[in-house]
């Protein structure tokens, strides 16, 4: 091949060995073929130096917005599972770290829980959430541990020209590390003049150091006809490509043609996420499912577009359920949306007064289940009983209850900021409505 790779593995060795300061190494995986190959590249060069050498760690992050495709998903979780096990047996340097947004910021709590409108280029509300804010939070960590670190990012130039800006803004002359947005992080972008068709050479004809070969990623990128998604730390690094080879509810772009590709290579059992999808898409701009008031704001009229209302809410969140039901007929351990969400949505349908609308009952009539309300919420402060016996009548119950369920809610999701608020306004809402 005409890229030197003796060349790129120098660059490592040498930027490893003769780095007066003990910064670490975080190298960002996607599970891509730029990631891919950048580790690639690092595992081998760090592996042919003596053991006693190897003494820089280096970690391996993964991000999870908890809404990949499936199917990549799948693929990256195995991934990670065979880079753990060989950097045991080869004494590589490397521990494996995957990072997921918190509970309070997933896509389903937002969109499910608060109300927020399917995602658009005008509000993108997603990708710091999910993606940027979780492995900031990482690195900033390891900075605070160590004082600097080193971020080894698969970004090239070649990829698009937004890209290409982005490395030339930040990088400075005659000097491999360019500075980085955060603090006392600095970048290493060691493929960043690697052209598309030498990262492919390149995999097919280096088996990845961790076992096994690169053909099911060529394949997968075949059948999703899928442009690469980087590990995204900052808003200069595009989120995607275009052809959207990440998240499966992305309504940012029209079609996904990830997704569709996959459903037309035999993946057959997607096509209820490819339909939930596209309910968001035409859905999004729907009058008739948005409130004429923005959220937490006084702001009302016919022409505000505020979150989805309380009705809408709970049918998404069953049709959510019933195409996860449907996906598990062929995949049994498919999770599209996890209890901690489930109960997360509850709380917050809590917090913002919601109180006709339940997360098991929901749950219940799709799966035909007999789960109680109490199973989405927490109901240790006193039994219920006792409170409506001390209560004059049931108005007087139902009120006290439905702020005690406003209390609980920041309880569980640890986050008493606001509570006050919270409390005032859902009793200006009973005033109004139940007097």
């Amino acid at each position: 091949m005409s890229l030197d790779i003796k060349f790129l593995e120098a660059e490592i060795q040498d930027q490893y060995l003769n780095d007066d300061s003990p910064r670490p190494w975080i190298i960002g995986f996607s599970g891509g073929k730029d990631s891919t190959m950048l580790l690639q590249l690092v595992w081998l060069a760090i592996r042919r130096l003596p053991q006693e050498l190897r003494t820089r760690h280096i970690y391996v992050v993964c991000n999870d917005t908890l809404v990949e495709n499936p199917k990549i998903a799948q693929f990256v979780h195995q991934t990670l599972k065979s880079l753990q096990i060989a950097a045991a047996s080869q004494g590589m340097p490397l521990t494996v770290h995957e990072t997921t947004p918190i509970l309070e910021e997933t896509f389903w709590v937002n969109l499910l829980g608060k109300g927020y409108p399917a995602p658009n280029n005008m509000f993108r509300w997603c990708t710091e959430r999910l993606k940027i804010n979780p492995t900031t939070d990482f690195i900033k960590t390891k900075i605070s541990e160590t004082g600097e670190v080193i971020i080894l990012l698969g970004t090239r130039s070649a990829e698009s020209s937004n890209r290409a800006r982005s490395i030339k803004k930040y990088e400075v002359k005659g000097e491999r590390l360019r500075k980085h947005i955060l603090p006392n992080a600095y970048v290493f972008a060691l493929i960043k003049d690697v052209l598309t068709d030498e990262v492919w050479t390149y995999l097919l004809q280096v088996d990845p150091p961790w076992g096994g070969t690169n053909r099911d990623l060529v394949t997968l990128y075949r059948n999703a006809n899928g442009g690469d998604c980087p590990l995204v730390i900052d808003d200069t690094t595009p989120s995607c490509g275009n052809s959207r080879f990440g998240c499966w509810v992305c309504t940012v772009v029209n079609k996904d043609k990830s997704m569709e590709a996959l459903i037309d290579n035999g993946e057959e059992w997607m096509i209820p996420l490819s339909d939930f999808r596209d309910m968001l898409q035409e859905e999004r701009n729907n009058r008739e499912w948005r409130e004429k008031r923005r959220r937490n704001s006084d702001i009302t009229g016919e022409d505000v577009w505020g979150p989805y209302y309380p009705e809408k809410r709970a049918l998404m969140l069953k049709t959510l359920l019933e195409a996860q039901k449907e996906v598990q007929k062929s995949e049994p351990d498919l999770i599209l949306i996890n209890y901690q969400e489930l109960v997360a949505i509850q709380v917050t349908w809590h917090r913002d007064s919601i109180f006709n609308h339940s997360v098991a009952e929901i749950y219940n009539e799709v799966y035909g289940t007999d789960l109680s309300k109490t199973d989405f919420s927490d109901n240790t402060i006193f039994e219920k009983e006792i409170l409506q016996e001390a209560c004059h009548d049931n108005t007087e119950f139902e009120l006290i209850n439905e702020l005690l369920e406003i209390q609980k809610s920041r309880y569980i999701m640890v986050n008493n900021y606001g509570l006050q608020s919270d409390i005032e306004n859902h009793l200006e809402y009973h005033i109004k409505h139940k007097k």
